[in-house]
């Protein structure tokens, strides 16, 4: 047959074209397969690690297996009353971690699904049959993974479980809130206070429910719950006041003389109300909630006071009959806003005029500073700063004037710039170089220390901070290297290797030199020893550093020419100091006055200087 012919021609187009179309499918099927092992070799160590955690998931799976009707049943039956409740929450743990587990893996297992029907259907490998039960797998798992919900896999057990919980938790505050007895209405001496609302093994209780609970979302239920038990005991315990004359209306008063009477009984009861039952209440809803956060407890507090009826004693003097109360009340009020917003605003004036003082003699940080930082941090923290910005903005509309989000913000950086403006001041006011070094070291330090991880520190930003901190080890170094670092150059080994000038001009080198040292000594110690490093990690490395200036010189001096000058009947008047006691003198330094104590004396030596080493030994070995 001719090849050339017109048909086969054809027949050969079609099998070239087959064989291009079968190597593009050949080559996506490797890329897929190339793609599908990259997957598979990630996901290898998770794989691995959840073939680890099958065997303790197993058991709290186990449940699960049942079908979801059987399951549903099961609901209502669990446990009324939860006598071990820490391996009932533990076994509620593992029932998370196996649902969490199996609804982690959905999408896994649906990425390897479709590339499995990808790669059938481009490839024509199987059934029709086959890949609709494939689809049919693959649709369900999207529908459980799209609706996020547990419940498809539990059938409700977990619910169930967590209801029981909830349960626990209400009958735990039920059964021990009970309403404070009391046998006297006039709440004299026999007035009953109990010691504590609840036991400190209830609490602990009611905290492990809530952390599993919350981890369930179902914080708001726990906060409803547990407003709904607490103020319901305080107003049992307010009900045993007699408390109907607060709903005695102004206008059944005749003048204010009539309701004198009244406004004692009230006084009493109101104290009563406030000291024993709404700061228990308080300490309580603290100790409760206190893992969760501030605005949480705080808000339950709240709830609880108000839901209690505490506003009914609030509401007694209103009208025309007490115009006077409400006018001290309002003037009182009035007061305290004015004086709060004047001392806000004296702050930064007060931080300027510092500036013109002259810093402390001992080199420490003014007292000014460390309050001011203290105070300022406090006043951006969650508890003041709401407080004093609504006192700022009353004060503000009493003037006509439009607050502005950031005035406090503003102002208490302005008064963190003027310290830092007073603390480089300070620094140049000193006649003593050394002292300065000091003093620098001990403010940027301060700074740094107390500000760093703090709302104020936020603000003023890290390169702020490091800044504080740079300056210190600079400062640090300076300190050391002027003052404690010139006195090992008085032990100069100059004339004395092998005693070349003969023994006795060795000795007489070695005194002067022992007495050139221990003169500066005393002298640079005597004067520092009033100087104060109030942080005590920065003094106790301060002081490392002097000690590892002097010390291997001195011991190294001593070891080696101090058994020239021990024979001598002079010799404490230049083996002053034992190497010990050089030690303890110099870590002694720079303690505040309130932690200061007997300074160490070196001890005078006879023969032998104490630190370890046999001189005389030493110095034959030289010679």
């Amino acid at each position: 047959m001719d090849p050339s012919a017109p048909g086969n021609d054809c027949k050969n187009k079609f099998c070239i074209d087959n064989l291009i179309a079968a190597r593009k499918s050949l080559k996506l099927s490797l890329e897929k397969s190339k793609t599908l092992g990259l997957a598979l070799e990630k996901a290898g160590p998770r794989i691995e690690e959840i073939n680890q955690r099958l065997p303790s998931l197993e058991a709290a799976v186990r449940p699960i297996r049942a079908d979801k009707d059987a399951l549903a049943a099961v609901g209502g039956h669990i446990l009324t009353e939860l006598n071990d409740l820490p391996g009932y929450l533990s076994v509620l743990k593992r029932l998370e971690e196996a649902l969490r587990f199996l609804g982690d893996n959905c999408g896994l297992a649906i990425q390897w699904l479709e590339d499995i029907i990808e790669y059938l259907e481009d490839n024509r490998v199987a059934d029709g049959r086959y890949l609709s039960n494939l689809k049919t797998s693959l649709k369900g798992l999207r529908e459980l993974q799209n609706d996020g919900e547990i419940i498809h896999l539990d059938g409700g057990l977990l619910d169930a479980a967590l209801d029981q919980l909830e349960n626990e938790f209400r009958r735990l505050l039920t059964e021990h809130s009970v309403p404070l007895p009391m046998s006297s209405p006039s709440l004299g001496e026999q007035a009953c206070i109990a010691p504590s609302p609840l036991p400190v093994t209830v609490i602990q209780k009611l905290q492990a429910i809530l952390g599993r609970l919350i981890a369930n979302n179902r914080l708001e239920k726990c906060i409803t719950i547990y407003v709904e038990v607490r103020s319901s005991n305080v107003r049992a315990s307010l009900k045993a006041l007699d408390l109907d004359y607060l709903e005695i209306s102004v206008s059944e008063f005749n003048d204010v003389q009539s309701i004198e009477g009244y406004i004692g009984q009230w006084g009493k009861h109101l104290e009563f109300a406030v000291k024993h039952l709404l700061e228990a209440e308080f300490k309580l809803c603290n100790d409760v909630f206190e893992r969760i956060g501030l605005d949480v407890w705080m808000g339950c507090f709240a709830k609880i006071a108000a839901q209690a009826g505490i506003l009914a004693f609030l509401q007694l003097f209103g009208g025309a009959a007490c115009i006077e109360i409400q006018n001290l009340t309002r003037d009182l009020i009035k007061r305290v806003i004015d004086g709060a917003a004047e001392i806000f605003w004296e702050i930064f004036v007060q931080v300027e005029l510092q500036r013109q003082i002259p810093p402390p003699q001992d080199g420490s940080i003014p007292k000014l500073v460390c309050f001011i930082t203290e105070y300022c941090n406090k006043l951006l923290g969650d508890e003041y700063k709401p407080i004093l910005t609504q006192v700022l903005v009353i004060h503000q509309s009493w003037k006509h004037k439009k607050f502005q989000e950031m005035i406090l913000v503003n102002e208490v950086l302005k008064i963190i710039k003027a310290v830092d403006l007073n603390l480089e001041t300070w620094v140049k006011a000193y006649g003593d170089a050394t002292l300065s070094y000091l003093f620098a070291m001990n403010s940027h330090w301060h700074l740094y220390k107390h500000l760093k991880g703090t709302k104020i520190g936020e603000l003023m930003g890290d390169t702020w901070l490091k800044d504080h901190e740079q300056y210190k080890e600079y400062y640090s170094a300076d300190f050391v290297r002027e003052s404690w670092g010139k006195l090992p150059g008085h032990l100069s080994r100059e004339g004395l290797i092998l005693f070349s000038g003969g023994r006795a001009t060795a000795r007489d080198l070695v005194k002067k030199r022992l007495k050139t040292f221990n003169e500066a000594f005393d002298e640079m110690y005597k004067k520092q020893s009033g100087w104060v490093i109030s942080e005590r990690d920065l003094r106790e490395k301060t002081c490392q550093l002097i000690v590892q200036a002097i010390l291997p010189v001195y011991r190294s001096y001593m070891q080696t020419y101090g058994p020239l000058v021990e024979q001598d009947a002079s010799s404490s008047k230049y083996a002053k100091y034992t190497v010990q006691g050089l030690e303890q003198m110099l870590l002694s330094l720079f303690l505040p006055r309130r932690e200061r104590y007997g300074s160490f004396k070196g001890r005078t030596t006879g023969s032998k200087i104490d630190n370890g080493v046999d001189l005389r030994r030493t110095a034959s070995a030289v010679v």
